[in-house]
């Protein structure tokens, strides 16, 4: 029993799952149903470009900062150079002094003059290292980004080129799912399988046609008009054969059949003559 019952209940989840399933696609088959579909999915699409063009819009803001930073730390370094040259030059310029002056080397590299120019110049040049370096990093982060900006613009492209196809095949879909019903339904109709009210309307017509021809048959018959019209066909056929018969006859295009045997003619004025008294 339990068992009978079970399988009760799983044909009719069938049946429900069956019915359900069907319903679905009938449904999902509407046109308007698939226009929806494909708006949806057109929008969620769009969402996403829209937030990868973010994305890559955030990559060009920060290569151009960085462009930025690094034509700034290219301006300091000239300034750094010159000032390291200057340093240079002060230091060359207090060493010739301090030779003239005969003092020696030793001394000359105590000399605080001497040392104030050794020390900026030192300072110049360390600093000028860090700002090489940090260029360099630059450089090479931008040069990261713009191959990575060139690879997402051709994918951004790529997805708008797709984006566009979807658009065109939304609506040859909907299109093409409208012919295919119409189509259908008019072979159905045609093949007289069809249970819609179109096909009822389409039928009603073509009897009311044949119905309105059989009335107007009787009538031409109650009224003689087929009879009358007959008649005058036949008067009409008569009147063309017996002129194309004299036609024939006066131009000598007549069948020697035609003519009348000597006997026939001497039995016709027989026939005609008048009886004796």
């Amino acid at each position: 029993m339990f068992g009978a019952l079970g399988r009760y209940l799983r044909a009719f989840g069938y049946l429900i799952t069956g019915r359900i399933d069907s319903a679905r696609k009938e449904l999902s088959s509407n046109p308007y149903v698939i226009q929806a579909t494909y708006d949806r999915i057109v929008q969620e699409k769009t969402a996403r470009i829209n937030q990868y063009k973010t994305a890559v819009a955030q990559m060009i803001a920060q290569e151009e900062k960085k462009l930025a930073t690094v034509r700034t730390l290219s301006e300091e370094t000239k300034r750094l150079e010159q000032l390291k040259e200057g340093a240079a030059g002060k230091a060359k310029s207090v060493v010739d002094k301090l030779k003239g002056q005969g003092v020696s080397m030793e001394e000359i590299k105590k000399n605080e003059e001497y040392l104030k120019c050794l020390g900026a110049f030192n300072d110049f040049s360390a600093t000028l290292k860090e700002k090489y370096d940090r260029i360099a990093e630059l450089e090479n982060d931008i040069k990261q980004l713009q191959g990575n900006l060139g690879n997402h613009k051709v994918q951004m492209q790529q997805l708008l080129r797709d984006l566009e196809k979807l658009k065109e095949e939304a609506a040859a879909t909907v299109a093409d799912v409208i012919t295919a019903k119409e189509e259908e339904e008019i072979s159905n109709i045609l093949a007289g399988i069809s249970e819609d009210r179109s096909s009822k309307e389409l039928q009603d017509m073509r009897d009311l046609r044949q119905e309105s021809k059989a009335k107007a048959r009787v009538s031409r018959e109650l009224a003689g008009t087929d009879t009358k019209r007959q008649e005058a066909e036949f008067l009409d056929y008569a009147s063309k054969s017996a002129s194309s018969d004299e036609f024939d006859k006066l131009i000598g295009l007549a069948a020697e059949t035609d003519k009348p045997s000597a006997e026939q003619a001497e039995s016709q004025r027989v026939e005609t003559r008048l009886p004796e008294a």
